[in-house]
């Protein structure tokens, strides 16, 4: 065949073929992806490709190519089949650009005098109305932490709660928690010591994204929560201290969580960064770093960025302060806000949260699914 057939508007190439676009551009689309990417090869149903382009056997190519209307036609040689393409759809692809996400949504980062403006949701109007539950996960997107309010006193109320959002994600502590002084603790958490800004399990490969903590009771003298937002700190890091930020966000460190019956083990960059470049959020943890096991010289570069780093993270401007409250439910994104408590005493009442783990990518595909139509919906 020729290397380049004209069949009206469409010019047929070897590997591909030419068609104007919009705005009297012209656009190239290759064969492969074109037979793979033909509306028939999707089931209305499942929503799932039901063609199978590995059973080909031959390279896809086209006999014939025409515009009829606002659609390319496409006849394919050697198969007895036909591709409609709406050009809108073909559009949408002539520049190898991602598929826009209703959930890549700009962070908003925010700082100590944040707590009155915290986005707080009811949960039985969560439990009513969908919209809310968008409002909500919405803010979980962009602020990473929300307080849900009005939570009944039971284990049931906070599994309905996440089931709004997703799934209970299991860790080697189990599905759920419970933070209260222990007799004989395997945690911090489990203590009435004060327990410093941290994100939750960094020695797991993939820690959870979101965490839930569900306050049943709180009548103890102390024990005041504090929540940094890592973007805003990252941030700010960023701007002082480039070289810092370049080591915290591109080298890998250990983490370990170790007892009798476990020994976890994952090496994670303190900052992360988003496909955008963006800071996304962090994985730190004093009580759960392992021993630094990096060359000794690039030690001496990391261990002062870590220290300064960390510093910042407490710093006053960044650092928020408040009392729980039973009956709320604090919802935050474990990749991204540092938490943690001010001692308390534990004979001066009763404190107990209990608490679970959802996935932060389910979280964002129950927004999608509410606030998009999909491409497949008639």
């Amino acid at each position: 065949m020729n290397m380049h057939v004209a069949t009206g508007a469409v010019t047929l190439a070897e590997k591909g073929l030419h068609l104007p676009i919009a705005d009297g551009r012209q656009a190239y689309f290759n064969y492969y992806w074109l037979r793979d990417n033909c509306p028939s090869s999707f089931d209305s149903k499942t929503r799932e490709r039901s063609f199978d382009i590995f059973h080909l056997s031959e390279a896809p190519r086209a006999a014939s190519a025409d515009i009829e209307g606002d659609a390319l036609i496409i006849r394919w040689a050697g198969e007895n089949h036909v591709s409609r393409f709406p050009l809108s759809l073909l559009a949408l692809y002539t520049e190898g650009k991602h598929r826009p996400d209703p959930a890549d949504l700009p962070r908003k980062a925010w700082f100590s005098d944040h707590y009155p403006d915290i986005p707080r949701f009811s949960q039985p109007e969560l439990l009513r109305d969908p919209k809310k539950v968008a409002e909500w996960l919405e803010a979980m997107i962009v602020e990473g932490l929300t307080i849900v309010t009005d939570m009944p006193d039971s284990n049931e109320g906070l599994t309905e709660t996440v089931k709004l959002m997703g799934h209970v994600r299991p860790t080697f502590f189990g599905e759920y928690f419970d933070v209260k002084t222990h007799i004989n603790p395997t945690n911090t958490a489990y203590t009435a010591k004060a327990l410093e800004l941290h994100t939750d399990t960094p020695a797991e490969e993939h820690a959870p994204g979101i965490q839930f903590l569900h306050c049943r009771a709180n009548t103890v003298e102390g024990g005041m929560s504090i929540y940094s937002d890592g973007v805003a700190v990252a941030n700010a890091f960023r701007e002082i201290d480039p070289e810092g930020f370049k080591l915290l966000s591109e080298i890998d460190i250990p983490f370990y969580c170790e007892h009798d019956t476990y020994d976890m083990r994952s090496r994670q960059r303190v900052i992360e960064l988003d496909k955008h470049g963006e800071v996304s959020g962090l994985t730190i943890s004093q009580h759960m770093a392992d021993l630094f096991d990096l060359p000794q010289t690039v030690l001496d570069d990391y261990y002062p960025a870590f220290c300064r780093f960390g510093k910042m993270l407490q710093d006053d401007r960044f650092m928020m302060r408040f009392l729980m409250k039973a009956g709320e439910c604090m919802v935050f994104d474990n990749h991204r806000i540092v938490h943690g408590r001010m001692a308390y005493s534990a004979t001066s009442g009763d404190r107990y949260l209990r608490g679970c783990y959802a996935d932060r990518e389910e979280m964002r595909s129950t927004y999608r699914a509410l606030t998009t139509e999909g491409r497949f919906k008639a």
